[in-house]
């Protein structure tokens, strides 16, 4: 029996038609996508292993995650053949082999989050998808000042949803948080340990109430 190697894959996605990444048994998932095409490259009925979950309409640029084969196929294969069988919306961007004492979730050390505003009284047709739209003017410092408040270690119950039991903490470290302006593009980026379900959606809704200065 051939022996099966780990094999590591940076995954970029567009996540507006997917139920996040996880596998669901009734919706599509950028999980469910993924291990479809691997079972037409590789003939195997595959298990990925992700970094780091995304929720619902979430997009990513350098998702990482990993299964176990016995195929001999090469990395560039793997690059290849798999963007043949993946949707148009969901893609690998580099693949390679590691030992299989790597595991891509527990060995992250942090992870980046970067949530785009659109700050302007007419919504766009094109970055609908990307960017939430808030036509009332944001005040960016107040939002920023909100951030330093974020940073280091807290409890961010408070800002989860959906909770589930296999979480034993909500408990989490924050390295870096702030928001940049760039002419009608607000964007807040995150960087921490990990994140609870939906903390970053919910402080996005937090921060956009302290920049319309409904909440201080």
């Amino acid at each position: 029996m051939a022996e099966r190697t780990k094999m590591v894959l940076i995954m970029e996605y567009d996540g507006t038609n997917y139920y996040g990444l996880q596998l669901q048994a009734s919706q599509p998932t950028v999980q469910g996508e993924i291990e479809s095409a691997l079972l037409k490259l590789t003939g195997e009925k595959l298990r990925v292993l992700a970094a780091s979950r995304t929720d619902t309409g979430v997009h990513a640029r350098e998702q990482v995650v990993s299964c176990r084969t016995v195929s001999s196929l090469p990395e560039r294969a793997f690059i290849g053949g798999l963007n043949h069988y993946l949707p148009k919306d969901i893609a690998v961007r580099d693949a390679f082999r590691v030992s299989d004492a790597c595991n891509v979730r527990r060995d992250a050390v942090s992870r980046e989050y970067h949530y785009l505003i659109l700050n302007r009284t007419a919504r766009s047709p094109i970055q609908h998808r990307f960017a939430h739209h808030v036509p009332g003017t944001l005040d960016t410092a107040a939002m920023n000042e909100a951030c330093q408040h974020l940073i280091g270690e807290h409890d961010f119950a408070s800002f989860a949803t959906a909770l589930e039991s296999r979480i034993k903490s909500t408990v989490r470290r924050v390295y870096q948080a702030d928001v940049i302006k760039d002419g009608d593009l607000i964007t807040f980026r995150i960087t921490a340990s990990s994140f609870l379900p939906h903390q970053v959606r919910n402080t996005v809704g937090a921060l956009i109430r302290v920049g319309l200065g409904k909440m201080t």
